[in-house]
């Protein structure tokens, strides 16, 4: 029997899942995106924002705050599903994608918040992929910077104060203010 998950409301939570046996699904840039444009109509079905984002080869990471009233689950198997029909469709698979559920932590303190948006932003510079977080495609901020992915909006306030090399690492035409309480 599995443990339930831990859900707290308007809270926000750091996400992982990862590839079935661990393959490199994700390797290609042509799968990050086609991951990033699953994730982008799922903003367009549930309601949830994004502070930060790591795609890896395996695995990803999200920081993700669902809205009022909307499920982490849901949007999790919604993209987790979908992504993988495509994904399947696309090679001429069939079967699983990803190893398990998702995994998710709730990040319910500034230090939390700080720990995780750190861990995830750094994620390919730990890796040994890039020497700076802001030169990888597929985080946060190659995703910002990226004309073809609006999943996420310029860096809140509370990211501004905290991670000041992201506020001028990506300036959008049209930025976006969202307050983090």
């Amino acid at each position: 029997m599995r443990k339930p998950r831990r859900l707290v409301d308007g809270a926000r939570y750091h996400v992982v899942a990862r590839a079935n046996r661990k393959e490199f699904i994700l390797e290609s840039d042509k799968i990050k995106d086609m991951f990033l444009s699953v994730v982008n109509q799922a903003k367009h079905r549930f309601r949830f924002s994004i502070d930060t984002l790591c795609i890896m080869d395996n695995h990803f990471h999200l920081l993700l705050w669902p809205d009022e009233n909307e499920s982490l689950s849901r949007i999790m198997q919604w993209i987790l599903s979908v992504f993988a029909i495509r994904f399947n469709r696309m090679f001429g698979l069939h079967g699983h994608v990803w190893y398990d559920r998702f995994k998710s932590a709730v990040v319910g303190t500034l230090r939390q918040f700080q720990h995780a948006y750190s861990y995830i932003t750094e994620n390919p510079v730990r890796a040994g992929i890039v020497t700076r977080a802001r030169d990888y495609r597929y985080g946060a901020m190659g995703v910002r910077r990226s004309a073809a992915h609006r999943i996420l909006g310029s860096p809140g306030l509370l990211v501004r104060l905290l991670f000041p090399q992201e506020d001028t690492a990506v300036r959008l035409p049209t930025p976006e203010m969202h307050a983090l309480s």
